[in-house]
């Protein structure tokens, strides 16, 4: 529960941040009370885009006018948002990386925000209310603040929201990395754990080739900053440096998973799940998907990955 701040600020009760980790249950878009999906001109185009369909037919099927409003319809049987599907007993958004600023705000609503109370209240319809990671209040100001989070994605200048879908972004990287190192530890105890013997570094003697994802080069951009990117001018990794890892707390998925003692195809699948991580990872965050070589990722341009984090 929420304990009263005495802190007089503009942020008052929630000075010191609240919890929230969005448990992908659907309850916040489902029924069975009626409400409003608000949606403005520039998040149609972005869904449109999404569906592949003309933005006047999106209009016509999912959308209706309430006012001088237009809102997302929903079922009229369940009151569920029209756009939330069922897949394999889950409920799911089929406009996730394209969801309206209302969507993403939650649950920092000013209603849910006024008070104690409200904000434990929204637990009724939101399990994942005051569990997962702290929000600061800044963050929460910010969130709460931007209503044109849709400008980078359109392409008309930069939002705000690229900045705190980057902070997301590096976070969940590292809560990827955590289990990967857990799966790893546990598999070691019958595999045997890797000797960073460095060998595997060197990708033409050692005979393979080290791919990565767009949110692991956000995440060494993040952590290690672009400007500190060393391209590979040799067959071996540009951060090893007299047979040492300069970076080994911040290494990618692939040199966590590999160990030549290890077994293979236990290392295979934990590959495809890791993948599919970033993959939906990238979905989440309406970021370019792209699984690349370490020297090409290294090369960084005006249109690397992770010189665009929105």
């Amino acid at each position: 529960m929420v304990v009263m701040n005495s802190d007089n600020s503009k942020f008052t009760w929630y000075a010191e941040g609240l919890h929230f980790e969005c448990l992908k249950c659907g309850r916040c878009c489902s029924g069975p009370a009626e409400g409003y999906i608000w949606v403005s001109r520039p998040e149609i185009k972005l869904i449109a885009r999404h569906l592949n369909m003309p933005a006047g037919e999106v209009k016509q099927k999912f959308l209706k006018r309430v006012g001088f409003r237009i809102t997302i319809i929903e079922d009229i049987h369940t009151r569920d948002c029209i756009f939330l599907r069922d897949n394999q007993g889950r409920k799911e958004c089929m406009i996730y990386s394209v969801r309206p600023g209302q969507c993403r705000n939650w649950p920092f609503w000013p209603t849910n925000l006024a008070n104690p109370e409200n904000w434990n209240n929204a637990t009724r319809k939101c399990p994942g209310i005051n569990r997962g990671r702290v929000y600061s209040p800044d963050e929460i100001q910010t969130i709460k603040d931007n209503d044109k989070w849709w400008q980078t994605c359109l392409g008309e200048g930069q939002a705000v929201a690229g900045l705190i879908r980057r902070k997301e972004i590096v976070d969940r990287v590292s809560d990827i990395y955590k289990w990967l190192d857990e799966e790893m530890s546990a598999q070691s105890v019958a595999a045997g754990s890797c000797d960073i013997c460095g060998k595997c570094c060197d990708f033409d003697t050692f005979g393979h080739r080290l791919f990565v994802t767009t949110p692991e080069m956000i995440y060494l951009a993040d952590k290690l900053g672009e400007q500190n990117f060393k391209p590979m001018t040799t067959d071996r990794c540009s951060y090893q440096v007299d047979g040492k890892c300069t970076i080994h707390p911040l290494r990618f998925a692939g040199c966590r998973i590999f160990c030549c003692k290890g077994n293979p195809d236990f290392q295979s699948e934990l590959t495809e799940a890791t993948i599919k991580k970033f993959k939906h990872l990238c979905e989440k965050f309406g970021v370019p998907y792209r699984y690349v070589d370490l020297p090409t990722a290294l090369q960084v341009k005006n249109d690397s990955p992770a010189s665009r984090p929105s």
